[in-house]
């Protein structure tokens, strides 16, 4: 049975707590900078220009292009919308492979771009989709991979790509945890056919709701444009079947609002997970979720794993330590509960699970992301560390 955190947002305003005083969520937004927003507004009330790729939109996506190290790039109205565009754009069909531990949008974009979604197990150490049970999966039906850079850990590139090239699929990524996560310097985007950035509010950087994506041909980011905006050319003329998927003006200004507290941000996050590592080490049953050390951290989830009791089945413990932090006022979040096989609308639609899923069955039991963002403080981390220690010294 499902506790009261299940049903609880990403951010939610703080309220009163008997234990630290005030209500901490697990996510917060950055708060644009009113100054630059407010400046946008008037140059958009001014112009009366507020959408259709306005000079507004324009600034945001050289801004991105510089910051991200893109070539090009696409701004869409949410990460879902770029996904579904891009999926279409490289004209799937029949069967897509994707993972089923991530959240619920990476399946039903193949839905909606009319594929099959295909499910197979994830790597127990990243989280991230197994090659091998991909290159497992394959048939004649298939036309796509669809990979998740889960918590923004990379998923095995290389490994992937080298499937794609040799059986002639196309390659996309889902990176909406991992905005500007790099391997080894090499910007994430850099590989296999597409990658999309979320940028909803819940993001590190955002656009209130929004989305970006970065096509590694140039003729392909030209089409996903195009299809995002109805199909028209220049002309006036639509050349294919589109839809509406742009960015207004409104939204790309919060983003140039954003953006220039990124960084301070960031630094924020970073120290904050060197506090929770500090804190949380040696306690038995617990384990972080972090990006390998050759790779840029995204700073978008602080993830823990608890150890289960059984595998495939409720992790009581984990369920506690979210009970537990939810009286003291402090949000965690069981992310991502359930798989995406397990949605109660999925047996109504054709999926296909290729093998076993123990991996993915165990984690969705085991993973905690809790608050992480400029507004925990290192009081906050002694008592999240405590009342874990507490709970893993009873359970264990």
């Amino acid at each position: 049975m499902n506790s009261a955190v299940d049903l609880l947002p990403d951010t939610i305003s703080c309220e009163k707590s008997p234990a630290l005083g005030v209500r901490v969520p697990v996510a917060r937004s950055i708060e644009p900078d009113r100054n630059i927003l407010l400046q946008h507004i008037d140059t958009m009330c001014a112009s009366r220009r507020f959408s259709n790729f306005g000079p507004i939109h324009e600034a945001l996506r050289a801004r991105l292009c510089e910051w991200l190290d893109a070539d090009r790039l696409g701004l869409f109205s949410s990460a879902t919308s770029a996904l579904t565009v891009a999926l279409r754009a490289h004209r799937v069909s029949g069967e897509v492979i994707t993972t089923p531990f991530s959240f619920a949008a990476s399946a039903q974009v193949i839905e909606w771009a009319g594929a099959v979604p295909v499910f197979v197990d994830i790597d127990p150490v990243s989280l991230t989709i197994d090659p091998a049970r991909v290159e497992a999966a394959i048939t004649p039906k298939t036309s796509a991979i669809l990979a998740v850079h889960t918590y923004g850990v990379p998923c095995d590139v290389k490994a992937l790509e080298d499937i794609a090239a040799r059986h002639q699929l196309a390659l996309i990524f889902d990176a909406a945890h991992a905005f500007d996560a790099r391997i080894d310097s090499t910007p994430i985007h850099r590989f296999g056919n597409a990658t999309i950035y979320s940028t909803h509010a819940s993001k590190l950087f955002h656009t209130g709701e929004g989305g970006v994506l970065v096509c590694s041909d140039e003729a392909m980011q030209r089409r996903c444009d195009r299809m995002a905006n109805f199909g028209f050319d220049g002309s006036g003329d639509a050349l294919e079947c589109g839809t509406n998927a742009k960015m207004s003006e409104l939204h790309a200004a919060t983003g140039l609002a954003v953006l220039p507290k990124v960084n301070a941000e960031r630094a924020a996050r970073s120290a904050l997970r060197y506090e929770y590592t500090s804190a949380l080490h040696g306690i038995d049953g617990i384990s972080l979720i972090a990006p390998p050390i050759h790779v840029k951290d995204s700073l978008q989830y602080l993830a823990i794993r608890v150890k289960s009791e059984a595998p495939e089945t409720d992790n009581r413990i984990r369920n506690i330590i979210c009970e537990r932090l939810l009286l003291l006022g402090l949000e965690s979040r069981k992310y991502f509960s359930p798989l995406c096989t397990d949605f109660s609308y999925s047996p109504k639609v054709t999926v296909r699970i290729s093998g076993e899923l123990p991996v993915a069955k165990r984690a969705v039991h085991q993973v905690l992301c809790l608050p992480f963002h400029s507004g925990v403080d290192r009081d906050t981390v002694s008592v999240i560390a405590d009342t874990v220690r507490e709970v893993m010294q009873q359970r264990l």
